[in-house]
């Protein structure tokens, strides 16, 4: 299908609204989340939330499922996600933050975060630099694995990602907000941490959604995986 001015423009007014895109933000960290919870990131009623959350479910940003009296709700896909990080990309940080709790909390996100289902931020950027650097990974024509490539990948991710007839591409550079340089997304992006967490290389940040910290042993995992010494 063509692209057309409707379309666009449709899809960009639904993200034009700030209660929106704070649920979008939120919703980065791949997991479902319930109208209640959306509501109460976003600041408004329950009553606004659902009128928000029925706006994003029709321009298939979104998808919800209803289980009892609880509305759970997600994003539609990683295409969603990395959508929105390339916006976030684009538009950088335009508000510096000016309260001391906020400095800490974009200090968190930018050292390690989750893209919906991928590894962004410092340690993001970190990782496809290494694999870029001991030729796993070629970037000339487009982010693909080498023959190295796939065998490290092979042998890293039990499962064949690689080889998957999913739609979605294997490999991709994305664009991180914070870092303005590539990390690793795709279904590559999303096995790669997949492992990490559940080697217990990282650890999702209770307090902050989408926040991840490396821990000791992940440092050590990675040292000795991809060289990177931090």
């Amino acid at each position: 299908m063509p692209l057309s001015a409707e379309s666009i423009a449709s899809f960009a007014g639904v993200l034009s609204d700030r209660t929106r895109v704070s649920m979008c933000l939120a919703l980065l960290d791949g997991q479902a989340w319930t109208a209640g919870e959306l509501a109460l990131h976003a600041q408004v009623a329950r009553s606004t939330a659902s009128e928000h959350i029925s706006a994003l479910v029709a321009a298939g940003v979104v998808t919800e499922e209803r289980q009892g009296r609880h509305r759970y709700v997600r994003l539609a896909g990683p295409w969603i996600a990395e959508t929105i990080e390339d916006i976030g990309a684009v538009v950088g940080r335009p508000v510096p933050p000016t309260s001391l709790r906020r400095v800490r909390a974009e200090a968190r996100l930018a050292e390690a975060r989750t893209c919906y289902d991928h590894l962004a931020g410092f340690w993001g950027v970190a990782v496809f630099d290494a694999l870029v650097a001991r030729d796993l990974l070629c970037v000339a024509d487009g982010p693909a694995l080498t023959p190295e490539g796939r065998s490290w990948f092979a042998e890293f991710c039990p499962e064949p990602v690689y080889a998957s007839t999913s739609r979605r591409r294997s490999v991709r550079a994305c664009l991180d907000w914070t870092e303005r340089r590539s990390h690793l997304g795709g279904r590559l992006g999303a096995a790669l941490l997949r492992r990490a967490l559940e080697e217990g290389w990282f650890v999702r940040d209770t307090a902050l959604p989408r926040a991840l910290r490396v821990t000791p042993k992940g440092r050590r995992a990675f040292a000795e995986l991809l060289g990177i010494a931090v």
